[in-house]
């Protein structure tokens, strides 16, 4: 039985499978927050919603499944701080306190750790567990952006859900059907090696 697989078998996941070192913790962190932040750079706008499509929410989920709740956690604490601080890596180059769509950034932090933990668990190993891991995550995230959204802008829970989260629906179907598509085919290919 190769190392991989033994490692597949144990509840590891995805980074785990390098070589163990601070190092390697610090440099995933800091590639965690940094690959976030780089994705939400990939905006678009939605009309009537002050919250656009960006590639935010599927890299802090990527993020959170490859290197497990604690580091995964780790990295979106630093992306979420970094960008309260200024960094300008939110969406469309947002920074601060002040966007209406802080909350999502605060959703993404819980559901990487969550589905880190899940992915731990074997969540990323087959199609349709990963499906139910990233549906769960992007769940997570809604639940406190849509809220959120609505305390910062004033709007009623309905205008809130029409504007934060109705028209994401189909984008983050596609963002799942890709993660179904990568992870398990990860583990496949590190397992048949």
């Amino acid at each position: 039985m190769s190392t991989a697989t033994a490692d597949a078998r144990s509840g590891a996941v995805l980074a785990d499978l390098l070589p163990s070192s601070r190092v390697r913790d610090v440099a995933l962190v800091l590639g965690g927050a940094a690959l976030t932040g780089l994705a939400a750079q990939l905006s678009v706008p939605v009309p009537g919603s002050p919250v656009p499509v960006t590639g935010q929410t599927f890299a802090a989920l990527l993020v959170g499944t490859t290197l497990g709740a604690g580091r995964g956690l780790l990295a979106l604490a630093l992306y979420a701080l970094a960008g309260i601080a200024g960094v300008p890596w939110f969406a469309e180059g947002g920074s601060g306190t002040a966007a209406p769509s802080l909350g999502y950034v605060f959703g993404m932090l819980l559901a990487a750790a969550v589905v880190g933990a899940l992915a731990r668990r074997g969540a990323d190993r087959s199609v349709l567990r990963t499906a139910g891991t990233m549906i769960l995550g992007e769940a997570i995230i809604y639940a406190i952006g849509v809220p959120y959204l609505a305390l910062a802008t004033g709007m009623s829970a309905s205008a809130a859900i029409a504007a934060g989260l109705t028209p994401f629906l189909i984008g983050d179907a596609l963002k799942a059907a890709l993660a179904m598509g990568v992870l398990p085919t990860t583990w496949k290919l590190v397992n048949n090696r």
